[in-house]
């Protein structure tokens, strides 16, 4: 896939001003690109707390129709909502980390104008991701459906009671499992809250699923990792409490005895640009602290 920088007219601002340093980030990015001759055009949640005279809103979920690249402030979270959002459009979308971790929000907000001209004159490297949706199904009926970027979970709520489940394969019966859940996770979603859960990392350019048991009751249930093409069905049995599900992190959805989760991947990939220099191991090193007792020491040893 090849996109050219000559198409980036029209930009797209997106983010969730939640405090003043992505309100800031945001009104400098829009200036710089009024300065450059180039078209901002907000979201209209984004418009509502960053109010531009004579800017063109529109819809969120419509933004992608009209702009040539999307320019994300915030934190991972804000990243995955565009994500949502824009990927049916395959819209190129830019991060600009004003969160914790940043692993898709890559860009650090004191190099955002000298990243972005970088990013406007075609010095980028292009990152697919997939994404995976979900459908419940009750009584074959599909009920509910959503998309995520990084992982579907499958929980127990607040209940401290385990859920009882059985996983399906591509048609194969692999378990029936009690747990406090099952993470079915992308690669990308893999240093998330997979991670957390003892799941592997999984190298963004795979073309595999990890599923991530949370707590299992019996200690021989490990993760899986099984092929990107993979359909997971999960069904759920009689519990004492409601499982429920969420996409992201989004609000769960209760499920009832006798209900299906299928699982695969979406259609369409979301289109990530990173600045020169992005490198997905530096990365890890940088958020999780990799290297960092050694780092300690090697200082120590300079000084």
């Amino acid at each position: 896939m090849h996109i050219s920088p000559k198409k980036f007219r029209n930009i797209g601002l997106m983010g969730r001003p939640d405090k003043a340093s992505v309100v800031d980030t945001l009104c400098l990015i829009h200036d710089h690109l009024l300065g450059l001759g180039l078209h901002p055009v907000l979201d209209s949640e984004t418009a509502e707390l960053v109010p531009f005279e004579n800017t063109q809103t529109v819809s969120r979920h419509l933004l992608g129709e009209v702009v040539d690249l999307v320019i994300v402030v915030g934190g991972d979270g804000s990243l995955l909502h565009a994500a949502r959002a824009l990927v049916k459009y395959n819209t190129p979308v830019l991060g600009v980390n004003r969160g914790r971790l940043g692993f898709l929000t890559d860009i650090k907000p004191a190099e955002v104008i000298f990243k972005l001209d970088q990013v406007l004159k075609g010095k980028f490297q292009l990152d697919r991701r997939f994404l995976l949706e979900l459908e419940i199904r009750s009584q074959n009926e599909v009920i509910y459906q959503a998309v995520a970027l990084n992982d579907i979970v499958l929980h127990s709520g607040k209940s401290v009671h385990m859920i009882d489940f059985e996983l399906n394969i591509d048609g194969q019966y692999v378990y029936r499992q009690h747990s406090d859940g099952l993470i079915v996770s992308t690669p990308t979603g893999s240093t998330a809250y997979a991670l957390s859960g003892g799941g592997p990392i999984l190298h963004p350019s795979l073309d595999a699923i990890a599923l991530v048991p949370m707590h299992p009751h019996t200690l021989s249930s490990r993760p899986i990792v099984v092929g990107g093409q993979s359909e997971i069905k999960i069904n759920i049995r009689e519990n004492r409490v409601l499982p429920m599900v969420s996409a992201d992190g989004q609000a769960s959805v209760s499920l009832s005895v006798g209900d299906s989760l299928h699982i695969r991947k979406h259609p369409f990939k979301l289109t990530l640009l990173h600045p020169p220099g992005y490198d997905f191991y530096m990365a890890c090193r940088t958020k999780l602290g990799w290297n960092q007792d050694f780092d300690a020491l090697q200082q120590q040893d300079e000084t």
